[in-house]
């Protein structure tokens, strides 16, 4: 998923209403900005494989260390854990954030999510069906926005325009991965993922600073 997980981090600001969604977006992205960092390394790997499922020609051949479940109970709680001085539901709740990652992506995959470093593969496969990925990841979205938008109304024009230029921008993202053409390469796609992460948080932080009570 991808949209699917800024829902989840816009959907839990009524929980944290003095919390800068930049740090909800993060956690719920999490494990994807370690991700390319690992590829780059050579400690996961990936490779572009056209028709490996019908919504992404991603082929992730290896990625126990960001994306297995027990991987992702270890960030959960480390990301928790610096957030402690916040209080702990703050950190509890920001640590499920990043858990929330691989439940969701479970749903998204086909069975190449390992529940733990060289254990079994599970996915429920969302990703062979264009439609129904499309149809879950979008009614997500709105949900999350409109709970959002609620907790936090705009306290100025800059509220308005930086929140809903940061939605438009997710979302033009989203069909461009799922209708523009594969990544030129890994090592593109990795470069672009640890470049997008940063901005996409800088933007939350600063349309979050115009936004709620």
């Amino acid at each position: 998923m991808f949209i699917g997980h800024a829902a989840v981090a816009l959907a839990a600001k009524p929980l944290m209403p003095r919390v800068n969604l930049a740090w909800p977006l993060l956690a719920a992205f999490w494990v994807d900005l370690v991700w390319p960092v690992f590829l780059l390394l050579g400690i996961e790997r990936a490779r572009i494989d056209p028709g490996n499922t019908a919504f992404t020609p991603l082929d992730f051949v290896h990625y126990p260390w960001t994306h297995s479940l027990v991987a992702g109970v270890v960030w959960s709680f480390l990301f928790g854990l610096c957030f402690i001085g916040r209080g702990t539901r703050v950190a509890a709740i920001l640590g499920l954030l990043v858990l929330s990652h691989w439940v969701l992506d479970a749903l998204s995959h086909r069975p190449d999510l390992p529940l733990w470093p060289g254990g079994p593969m599970v996915g429920l496969g969302l990703w062979y069906s264009v439609p129904a990925t499309l149809a879950v990841e979008l009614s997500l979205f709105a949900i999350g926005v409109a709970l959002y938008a609620r907790a936090a109304p705009a306290r100025d024009r800059t509220g308005i325009f930086a929140f809903w230029g940061l939605i438009a921008v997710l979302l033009l993202a989203y069909l461009g991965n799922a209708f523009g053409p594969p990544p030129p390469g890994v090592t593109a796609l990795a470069v672009a993922g640890i470049a997008t992460g940063p901005l996409f948080g800088l933007w939350a932080w600063w349309a979050d600073r115009h936004r709620g009570a």
